[in-house]
């Protein structure tokens, strides 16, 4: 269903959603279609790319109108889901999410929990019974609304709920209890007002209209600008916004959110990919602000759940005939899925996959060939370690594949320094967001105290063919100094490094590497070309 730019998400709706991805973002687009197949999809309403453009054509204009239509459209998602949009009884909670034609990961801001308020706090707990996700869940939103929305520093919630953590004991935000979130949870409504100016907005519209705004200005954001240039993007797509209904990974024991690969996104290998944290939303997997992931774990802690991402791998792949990345929660076991796109993947994984996938029948050969067009397949290969010793400093996780040695850069200015003296650099943070696109282009590699193989800055990195270790064990970071270190071992920046994304090793000095080449999946691209689909 259409009006006004305006698109509507439920599986029972969803055979008649008649937008194309240019009008409807690619997000909701791919969302709308995972609905028809039956998938499980929280409803959802969507303003189209329409939307945006406007915003920037007449914004005061759009501002007034912005509200009706809103309103307008809550109305319609509480009729689908029995819960309403500030109800301090059943209230509803939607999450605002960007979108923008062509997939953009990460480039483009979002916004969890929107709706939570004092008095909502109190019927979320009423119809949840669950003190800790309310809690958990308003905490989040207030730093979430200040970064986003007031473009606030994250470091003062950083600087709040690492005090707590020391003074309870506990390593993990996951850890405290209900108490401790609520006493966080005013903390972070003091820091607000005092980092903003005003108080957190009571107001779950007003919140929303905020949250839209601040979705559609994310498009003109340094690094989706960035990501446009690199790609030759257009700047006139725009973004759509999409606002769905709230699913909550973090409501205990057996909820969770993962970001999934149906195939091996590093090396191309038919297998499920995927990192998963217990008792956490979304952005905790792809903000690259975590080091450990629970996907272990998952299948002995809800056994049902392996088969259920392994059906989601075969429904996605013979329906997008390619390999997919996915982004799902678990809500006391019950599993939703919340994005799907084609996945990232690295040149060699590219190769592997449609080789792969023509020999199972799943795409004709012309298909295979027009998706590897973009790649210099003669100059596809993969380095690995030559035999011998070799002083390692740290491992993380692995993040691509291949080999790459260069000097130490603690900064996007000091890599691109080392760039043009002819020195390849490796990128080190303490995490890698996507606002560092411009340092992951030009680095050699990148490497990371903190984050995991499936954030939305190794996502970007493995699609430039970048080797990338994230969640270093035990890299430590001085910038004043311009030194890190690994464990007791300190090098200064300029120092070279080799990082192995086969293993996640990170070496001392520059290693000695061997060559891989795909011979025979070229040989079969050959054949292709030899011998066309009739």
């Amino acid at each position: 269903m259409k009006h006004d730019g305006v698109f509507k998400i439920t599986r029972s709706s969803a055979a008649a959603v008649k937008g194309d991805a240019a009008a409807m973002g690619m997000k909701a687009f791919e969302l709308s279609r995972m609905a028809r197949l039956g998938l499980p999809v929280p409803p959802a309403f969507v303003l189209g790319t329409s939307h945006c453009r406007l915003s920037y054509q007449d914004p005061e204009r759009y501002g007034k109108k912005l509200a009706v239509l809103l309103d307008e459209q809550l109305h319609w998602l509480h009729s689908v889901t029995g819960l309403g949009f500030g109800d301090i009884r059943k209230p509803l909670l939607v999450s605002v999410r960007s979108g923008a034609p062509v997939s953009m990961p990460g480039m483009m801001d979002t916004l969890l929990n929107i709706g939570l308020s004092d008095s909502t706090a109190r019927g979320l707990l009423r119809i949840s019974g669950n003190p800790r996700l309310v809690w958990d869940s308003y905490r989040r939103l207030v730093q979430n609304f200040a970064e986003v929305v007031f473009s606030v520093s994250s470091q003062p919630f950083a600087v709040a709920s690492e005090a707590l953590l020391v003074r309870e004991r506990v390593g993990r935000v996951q850890d405290l209890d209900y108490l401790d979130l609520a006493e966080l949870t005013q903390t972070n409504l003091r820091l607000f007002n005092g980092l903003t100016g005003k108080p957190f907005p009571q107001n779950p519209l007003e919140q929303l209209g905020l949250a839209v705004q601040a979705v559609f200005a994310s498009w003109n954001s340094p690094r989706a600008i960035e990501y446009r240039r690199l790609y030759g993007l257009s700047d006139d797509l725009h973004t759509a916004v999409t606002i769905q209904q709230m699913v909550f990974g973090n409501a205990g024991g057996t909820s969770g959110a993962g970001v999934g690969f149906t195939r091996d996104p590093d090396s191309g290998e038919k297998r499920l990919f995927f990192d998963f944290l217990f008792n956490s939303q979304g952005e905790d997997i792809v903000s690259g602000r975590n080091i450990c992931s629970d996907a272990e774990r998952l299948f002995m802690a809800l056994p049902e759940s392996e088969q259920a991402l392994l059906g989601i791998c075969t429904a996605l792949e013979q329906e997008y005939r390619d390999a997919q990345e996915f982004e799902f929660t678990l809500q006391d076991g019950i599993l939703y899925l919340l994005q799907t796109r084609t996945a990232k993947r690295t040149p060699w994984a590219a190769l592997r996959i449609a080789v792969e996938q023509v020999g199972e029948g799943l795409v004709g050969k012309g298909e295979a060939l027009a998706r590897l067009e973009g790649f210099n397949l003669g100059g596809i290969q993969r380095q690995r370690l030559s035999a011998g010793d070799h002083q390692q400093l740290g491992q993380g996780q692995s993040a691509g594949v291949g080999v790459a040695s260069g000097a130490l850069a603690l900064d996007v200015e000091t890599a691109r320094d080392f760039c043009a003296a002819g020195r390849p650099a490796v990128l080190v943070r303490e995490e890698m967001s996507t606002a560092d696109i411009a340092g992951i282009a030009l680095s050699a590699g990148v490497l990371t105290a903190r984050g995991n193989r499936t954030s939305h800055a190794a996502v970007v990195a493995r699609h430039l063919g970048k080797a990338c270790v994230t969640g270093c064990n035990n890299l430590w970071i001085d910038p004043a100094r311009r030194v890190v270190g690994f464990g007791d071992r300190m090098l200064s920046e300029g120092e070279l490094i080799t990082l192995d994304s086969n293993t996640g090793r990170v070496l001392a000095g520059k290693a000695a590497v061997e060559v891989d080449y795909p011979t025979q999946w070229l040989a079969e691209v050959e054949k292709w070309r030899r011998s066309p689909d009739p």
